[in-house]
């Protein structure tokens, strides 16, 4: 079982931009072994997909985010990292990272709320 902590998030203006970042261990698979996304939810709405990265490199986003946000990795240091570029309002969420290892065993970090002000 992978634990995930996440750090970066905070207050933005619209424009603006911010990097999360989920520091991955306790699990004998590094994250280039694993399935990684980025996921956000705002009340009243459910968990939204926002990027996914494979094991073996491709991605997916959300078409609210594509263009503007990146997905990527750094397996040396084994952190999945979210760039948030053009941030606009409607990216205020509290943003959670996931992680599946190859025995499709699911982790969630504790979630870390971004905020985007007008």
């Amino acid at each position: 079982q992978v634990q995930l902590v996440e750090s970066g998030g905070g207050l933005v203006q619209a424009g603006g931009s911010l990097r999360l970042s989920c520091a991955a261990s306790g699990s004998i698979f590094s994250i280039n072994a694993m399935g990684m996304g980025w996921y956000r939810r705002t009340p009243g709405k459910p968990r939204e997909l926002v990027a996914t990265i494979t094991s073996g490199g491709s991605t997916n986003y959300a078409d609210s985010v594509k263009g503007r946000f990146t997905i990527s990795r750094d397996n040396a240091k084994n952190t999945l990292y979210l760039q948030m570029n053009s941030l606009k309002p409607e990216d205020t969420a509290v943003y959670y990272c996931r992680a599946e290892d190859p025995y499709l065993r699911a982790a969630w970090g504790q979630g870390t709320q971004v905020t985007v002000s007008s």
